[in-house]
């Protein structure tokens, strides 16, 4: 097998990304093998209806459009692709490639990876024992107050190693682990074994990295003003050794750029700690290593592997009830007597079980200079059990009678039409299994099926306890600026869990840093987290303090009421936090955060 780097690159980090990817990564530097990212978990939810409604659906028809232009081109070159746009369905989107790929006259080999599907199985799964321990409290599945309508587990990337290995050229996944698209082809380039856990661990990582697309080379970085042209950041390409490490880097004709801070942004995000677990290996995250290597290329290093968990993450969703959303606006003064009167107008007749709820959406500037500073918007969630119930209610209507009659100056965007059709509200249960449970194979276009055993060797690993800090110097003079002067973060979701990487952006601010940030000190700066559950933990590699704010998002992005659904903005309010900082860090750390 040829031992030069494979190189992976990523044209699309969810459902939604630049539909242009595809045609911009063909066009850009030589690679290996193409992976594509489409399966959030809230991506999934929406699948759902797709596939409930019409079985033969159920993957994502926008990868087809993406890829039928450069069928020739892929053949001629030799590309593999790898992707987990299959959904619910990977069967039926491999024969509609196939049947592309005939129509254009060439010849391409696809297989699609399944066993991740056990929404069939679920009453004999739990008939023989397997509870579906809900992963953050414990509890088992039978108590869930939903329905579940669909429940795929996360699949390693063995599946598709040995799909590769079989000649494949093109492999479609469902539910596997984002990571394991990369797993799996640099598994098969580099010939690695199941027990080669140190270098699957660097896989890991690098496919963390690369997995949400332009994120690692500048796209939702909040230091994005010092990088540049940031209008169309290209997308990531890791370059993976033998051994695992790996170099992230980019297509060089396209705009971002790849920097330690960036890499960073992605190695913090969404996760629940140093022990990052995969199907095929636990990855202990807290000695990676990032080093510039060259101007758009950062050396990723230090990641250890152990035997795997012995279960595995299933993602199970079902229908809990129906919402309906509105956003009306309020101007000038005395917002919260427009908004208390708002709500109240809306709380006549309502029905029983229909619940409404009023946010309100930023504050009136002092003395503002236009109109639009003086305005909020005055967000409107009416949700219950049933839509028919939430139909009746009819929420729109009831916006719509009050422009004569409520607070002065309502209006709603005269541009928009405001929606009144209820919309289910999935919920999400992060059940385990244990591996050995499912039936993971390969399946090759002549329906040659490979099946892929569980792990041999499994070990229950539990995160780090770290100590809270020691109180920082109280006699320091300090100046009071936002958190984000000196310090860098990114913040994401883990079903109902949301997470936040802060992380300085000069050596000389981390020794201050961790022992600014400990979690009392965050329960202040956040006041969402009031009452929940915050686990703390430490990077010095990354000089990067990182936490989880347990339930925060309910039990999933899917289902809960927050405006800021999956919690990507936790990090940049946290930044805007006016705090003290010394003034011999802020002298010497202020202008390298905004790089």
């Amino acid at each position: 097998m040829d031992q030069r780097p494979v190189r992976i690159a990523n044209f699309s980090g969810y459902l939604g990304d630049r539909a242009t990817a595809i045609d911009e990564v063909m066009a850009g530097d030589p690679v290996d093998v193409l992976v594509g990212d489409y399966l959030a978990e809230i991506t999934l939810a929406g699948l759902v209806a797709a596939h409930r409604a019409d079985p033969s659906a159920g993957y994502v028809p926008v990868f087809v459009d993406q890829l039928r232009p450069h069928l020739g081109a892929m053949a001629e070159r030799g590309l593999k692709v790898v992707t987990n746009a299959g959904g619910f369905n990977p069967a039926a989107l491999a024969s509609v490639l196939r049947e592309e790929a005939q129509r254009a006259g060439v010849e391409l080999s696809v297989a699609h990876v399944e066993g991740d599907a056990v929404f069939d199985r679920l009453d004999e799964l739990v008939a023989a024992g397997h509870r579906l321990d809900n992963l953050d409290d414990g509890a088992p599945i039978a108590g869930w107050r939903a329905t579940p309508v669909a429940a795929n587990a996360y699949l390693g990337g063995w599946g598709i190693t040995a799909a590769l290995a079989a000649g494949a050229d093109i492999v479609v996944c469902g539910r596997v682990t984002d990571a394991s698209l990369i797993t799996g082809p640099a598994a098969w380039w580099h010939g690695w074994g199941r027990e080669d856990f140190d270098a699957l661990a660097g896989a890991v990582v690098a496919g963390h990295v690369i997995e949400c697309g332009p994120q690692a080379v500048g796209g939702n970085f909040s230091g994005f003003t010092g990088i540049g042209d940031l209008r169309r950041p290209g997308f990531p390409v890791a370059e993976i050794v033998a051994d695992g490490t790996a170099v992230i880097t980019k297509h060089a004709r396209d705009g971002g750029t790849v920097t330690v801070d960036t890499v960073t942004a992605q190695l913090v995000y969404e996760i629940q700690g140093p022990q990052y677990l995969n199907p095929d290996v636990t990855v202990d995250l807290q000695h990676v290593r990032l080093d510039q290597d060259a101007p758009d290329r950062v050396r990723v290093s230090g990641a250890t592997g152990a035997p795997p968990p012995p279960t595995t993450k299933v993602a199970a969703f079902g229908v809990v009830g129906h919402r309906v959303v509105g956003t009306v606006f309020a101007t000038g003064t005395e917002v919260p007597a427009k908004v208390e009167l708002l709500r109240s107008q809306l709380d006549l007749d309502r029905p029983d079980g229909v619940t409404v709820t009023v946010t309100q959406v930023g504050v009136p500037a002092d003395d503002p200079e236009t109109q639009w500073e003086a305005t909020v918007a005055l967000r409107v969630l009416a949700t219950a059990p049933d839509a028919t119930t939430l139909a009746d209610y009819n929420l729109v209507r009831r916006l719509g009678s009050l422009y004569l009659q409520s607070f002065p100056g309502i209006f709603h965007d005269g541009a928009s039409v405001l929606q009144g059709r209820p919309v289910p509200i999935v919920d999400y249960w992060p059940g385990l299994l244990p591996t050995a449970a499912l039936a993971h194979r390969a399946v090759l276009a002549d329906g040659t099926a490979l099946e892929i055993g569980p792990p041999e060797r499994t070990q229950s690993p539990a995160q780090p306890v770290h100590p809270e800090p020691d109180a920082a110097p109280e006699s320091v003079p300090t100046v009071s600026v936002p958190l984000g002067v000196v310090a860098h973060a990114r913040s994401g979701d883990k079903g109902g869990n949301s997470n936040v990487g802060i992380w300085a952006a000069d050596a000389a601010a981390w020794p201050w840093l961790r022992r600014f940030l400990s979690t009392d000190e965050v329960r202040r700066l956040f006041p969402d987290a009031k009452g929940l559950d915050i686990v703390r933990h430490e990077f010095p590699e990354l000089r990067a303090v990182h936490f989880v704010f347990r339930g925060l998002l309910g039990t999933g992005g899917s289902s809960n009421d927050r405006i800021d659904q999956v919690g990507k903005a936790v990090g940049e309010y946290l930044r805007s936090r006016v705090v003290p900082v010394p003034e011999s860090v802020l002298s010497t750390t202020a202008t390298e955060a905004r790089r």
